[in-house]
């Protein structure tokens, strides 16, 4: 499970985004159900097509009370491909073509090919969490409670958690806690809690472009020349 662990606890690329939609008609005033918030991410589902928007991604080891943070640029499309380039502290880009994912680290002109094929649908429930989600497949896929709502970032938001309902995502992640955008009902963050650690991650979006052409070359996992490639194992 080296591969699954690596996606799940060293990646954590996903995810969100925050935007300046009309408040959608039929939501009634006053303080919002989980089914309200649910029936509109429902409603708002078929309408993502693409993000762009710069990344920040903090990492807490809780033991030693640490706090590490990268940051760079994401680019994601509905059909799962995505890519991010880290710019600091260090470069990197992980790269999403279909079942493979890439890293590459220039500093060392070294590339990593991870396969996604047996984890498939454990990988599509967290890499795409936020990404045009629907209420329904939502509570398919956690136990999800209301935790009330806040302002985050100048945002109107409510914060849900979520319990993983597979027993194979809650070897890694024991819950998440998901802020919504009452502007659009998508992620403006997003904290990740690793199972038994209890380390956490909690990723940020800036500069947000929803909906923008992505051409498909963003995804071709193509190289420098030179490069060393090596593929981990399970």
């Amino acid at each position: 499970m080296r591969t699954f662990r690596f996606l799940f606890c060293s990646v954590f690329v996903l995810l969100a985004l925050a935007g300046s939609a009309i408040f959608p008609a039929g939501l009634a005033a006053g303080p919002l159900a989980l089914d309200d918030v649910l029936k509109q991410m429902d409603r708002e589902q078929n309408q993502f097509e693409s993000l762009t928007a710069s990344i920040e991604r903090t990492k807490v080891t809780v033991v030693v009370n640490d706090r590490s943070t990268e940051s760079g640029q994401i680019e994601v499309r509905r059909d799962g491909r995505m890519r991010i380039d880290l710019i600091s502290p260090d470069q990197k880009t992980i790269l999403r073509d279909g079942d493979r994912i890439y890293v590459y680290t220039p500093k060392i002109r070294r590339v990593e090919e991870y396969d996604l094929s047996k984890h498939r649908d454990l990988v599509d429930q967290l890499l795409l969490l936020g990404f045009g989600t629907s209420g329904e497949s939502l509570k398919k896929s956690y136990l999800v409670t209301m935790q009330g709502e806040d302002t985050l970032n100048g945002q109107k938001v409510v914060r849900l958690e979520l319990t993983p309902r597979s027993d194979d995502v809650r070897k890694q992640i024991s819950k998440i806690e998901l802020w919504l955008n009452e502007a659009n009902w998508l992620p403006a963050q997003q904290q990740f809690y690793e199972t038994g650690s209890g380390d956490y991650s909690i990723i940020r979006y800036l500069n947000v472009a929803r909906n923008v052409p992505i051409s498909d070359a963003r995804f071709r996992p193509a190289w420098p020349k030179g490069v060393t490639r090596v593929k981990p194992q399970d």
